[in-house]
């Protein structure tokens, strides 16, 4: 049977509408694809936004499966495979106890990480420029933070000589520790470090302190305190102890003074990995982010309670003044 030109025509006509068809019925199933974040810490509204800046909205292309552990161990590691049970796409997870378990449920899914000081320390990834596996991330390491705190302290107070270091017992903290302790005799001060883990702990370090006569006190950031950190916060202020802590929230919840990451930079650095992943990129071609924006949260409220009076200069340069 042949066809005349006409009749081609006709058969190039109904080809061409079948291949759209496909094609379009093929790119509905690709658009309708919906990406499954697990998460092993509550999603803030930051990080919401943060994707829905890059196309991803949670209910449209997006849905989260979130795990939240509290920090504690059994359950992050509980959570942690049921997020591999249920193959999402991308895992986030903050601070070293829900790193680890989600590290130890998959060596696959692609990780993404915060809240953590020293990645390398940790095993959780071989080098910040070339983190190989399935894991990438922020980390909280700054080498300049623990120097900018105790001149911050030193401003405060000038006759500030004898520092108390509260610090989380773990590998992970020796680096921030050093650092302080190099920091603290270029400005020809006295630290003494308090390597603690758990509350009873806590309650002998700082009355430890005040018993030695502490001029003041300076926290290193690590997840692990956060179950304890108001009683460290309400610890401080019982001892008359000015301190100055790591994140803004400390300050904001009845700590004097906070100098560290810029949360939203964060946020936004988690969220900017998470949506580079989804679109195909591998951890192991991702380098950890570290922290270029820092901000300073000073408490007025509680500089009154201990007696405190600080000086204008070290008000101008804070970039919030809870009165």
């Amino acid at each position: 049977m042949r066809f005349d030109r006409r009749q081609w025509s006709v058969v190039g006509l109904i080809v061409s509408a079948m291949l759209l068809t496909h094609y379009s019925w093929v790119d509905a199933q690709q658009s309708a694809k919906v990406a499954r974040i697990g998460f092993l810490s509550t999603p803030s509204e930051a990080f919401r936004q943060g994707l829905r800046n890059l196309g991803y909205v949670e209910g449209k292309n997006v849905a989260f499966e979130v795990r939240a552990s509290g920090g504690k161990a059994k359950r992050s590691v509980y959570f942690a495979n049921e997020l591999v049970r249920l193959k999402v796409d991308v895992i986030v997870a903050g601070g070293s106890t829900n790193i680890k378990a989600a590290k130890d449920a998959t060596s696959t899914i692609p990780i993404v990480m915060s809240g953590v000081n020293d990645p390398i320390a940790l095993g959780f990834v071989a080098s910040l420029a070339h983190p190989g596996g399935n894991i990438t991330g922020v980390s909280n390491l700054a080498p300049e933070l623990s120097g900018k705190r105790l001149e911050l302290l030193r401003e405060m107070l000038p006759r500030v000589s004898y520092v108390t270091l509260l610090a989380y017992r773990s590998i992970a903290m020796r680096t921030s520790i050093e650092e302080a302790r190099v920091a603290a005799q270029l400005l020809d001060l006295h630290l003494q470090v308090f390597e603690v883990d758990g509350e009873a702990e806590l309650e002998k370090a700082v009355a430890a302190a005040k018993k030695q006569r502490a001029d003041a006190l300076m926290q290193i950031e690590a997840g692990a305190f956060y179950p304890y950190q108001q009683q460290i916060i309400g610890l401080a202020a019982k001892n008359r102890l000015p301190a100055i802590y790591n994140r803004r929230i400390d300050a904001e919840v009845g700590g004097l003074m906070s100098y560290g990451l810029n949360a939203a930079e964060r946020v936004q650095v988690v969220a900017a990995l998470v949506g580079k992943i989804l679109k195909g990129a591998k951890p192991a071609d991702l380098p950890i982010e570290q922290p270029t924006k820092f901000e300073l949260v000073i408490n007025l409220k509680t500089a009154k309670q201990i007696g405190l009076i600080i000086p204008p200069n070290v008000l101008a340069r804070a970039d919030r003044v809870i009165k």
